[in-house]
């Protein structure tokens, strides 16, 4: 895994972000088993409860061209002042992680949180949902 290629390329998704409210936009690429690297990024709206992140936005695209298998996934994000270095790390929102625990390996599955691509965290979805509830709970 090219970690500084797939941060780059959240980066590139940061800037379609569509943040007229809270001003903080957020980049996420989304990395399949196969190398195939999807982008998302997050999109408000004025009814609130209908944003969506841009972890989601990268899962829901790949999941709309039948993708299921995943290796990785980096984000970026901060107020839209802030072009391709930001002060601080922004980790995925609890709704997010549990999306991600629906179609990851919570063992396997990368999370890197970057505030450029040479400053980052990497974590497991296991480290950022322990002790998760996923579809092997309903069998």
């Amino acid at each position: 895994m090219d970690i500084k290629n797939l941060i780059s390329s959240a980066v590139e998704a940061r800037k379609s972000a569509y943040a007229p409210y809270s001003k903080f936009k957020v980049g996420a690429a989304l990395l399949t088993s196969n190398g195939k690297i999807y982008k998302g990024f997050n999109i408000e709206n004025s009814a609130y409860s209908a944003c969506n992140c841009a972890e989601r936005t990268a899962f829901f695209r790949a999941m709309c061209d039948e993708e299921k298998n995943f290796e990785a996934i980096a984000i970026v994000g901060g107020p839209e002042y802030e072009m391709s270095s930001f002060k601080s790390y922004t980790p995925p929102c609890g709704v997010c992680r549990q999306v991600m625990r629906e179609f990851c390996n919570p063992n396997k599955f990368e999370i890197i949180l970057a505030k450029s691509v040479s400053d980052y965290e990497q974590f497991t979805l296991e480290q950022l949902l322990p002790n998760s509830f996923g579809p092997e709970n309903l069998n």
